[in-house]
């Protein structure tokens, strides 16, 4: 019986060169917008990247474009504020949302983080598909399910991908899997497929390039 949320499972090989083909075009930085009034035309397909400050986004989509700094990682968590644009060839966007979570920052400035979010995810005709990362060793947490519930109320599919694979023993893996599926039940925008990834390994970052190249 096939599991609901189960495990992506390895790109055949044509799949696999669409996904890397892809990604070894043209990736370059768009622009950084702070206001609806901002975001560039909605004329291609768009997907976008989300998840909590400290769980790893920013290596991730350095990860999967192959730039190593493409996107900043920081040692501050929360410190990008903005949603970063990114052109994949002529066709599609990459978009990098703030980070949630935001322990350190000011009442004022999670509100506004919060409402063009709002904004963003309700308003993108092009939106296809937002990536919901979740940290491999802790699961999906409250905060998450804010941003999912957001998703769900915006009737924008999301799937989740499980960062920092490496970190996490064996063992330990099936108990934080059972608790991802039980959380995403809940969630009728969630995509019954799961992406599990090191981007320190490079595991995981030749599927979900596949994923992407394959959405239209």
């Amino acid at each position: 019986m096939q599991l609901p949320f189960a495990l992506a499972e390895e790109p055949d090989a044509q799949t696999r060169e669409a996904g890397r083909k892809l990604f070894a075009g043209e990736v370059d930085f768009l622009k950084g917008v702070v206001a609806m009034s901002g975001l560039p035309a909605d004329d291609r397909i768009e997907v976008c990247f989300a998840g909590r400050s400290n769980v790893g986004k920013s290596t991730l989509i350095n990860a999967v474009t192959g730039r190593k700094a493409i996107a900043r990682a920081s040692n501050t968590p929360g410190r990008t504020q903005e949603i970063n644009y990114f052109t994949l060839g002529d066709a599609r966007y990459l978009v990098d949302l703030p980070g949630y979570g935001y322990a350190n920052a000011p009442l004022h400035v999670v509100e506004k983080w919060q409402a063009l979010l709002k904004q963003y995810l309700s308003g993108r005709a092009g939106l296809r598909r937002a990536f919901v990362l979740v940290d491999a060793r802790h699961g999906i947490k409250p905060v998450d399910q804010e941003i999912m519930t957001l998703l769900d109320k915006s009737a924008v599919t999301f799937q989740v991908v499980l960062t920092k694979a490496d970190k996490i023993k064996a063992s330990q893996r099936d108990g934080v899997l059972q608790q991802v599926r039980g959380k995403l039940a809940q969630h009728p925008a969630a995509y019954p497929e799961l992406v599990l990834t090191s981007s320190e390994k490079g595991d995981g970052i030749a599927t979900l390039r596949s994923i992407i190249a394959g959405i239209t």
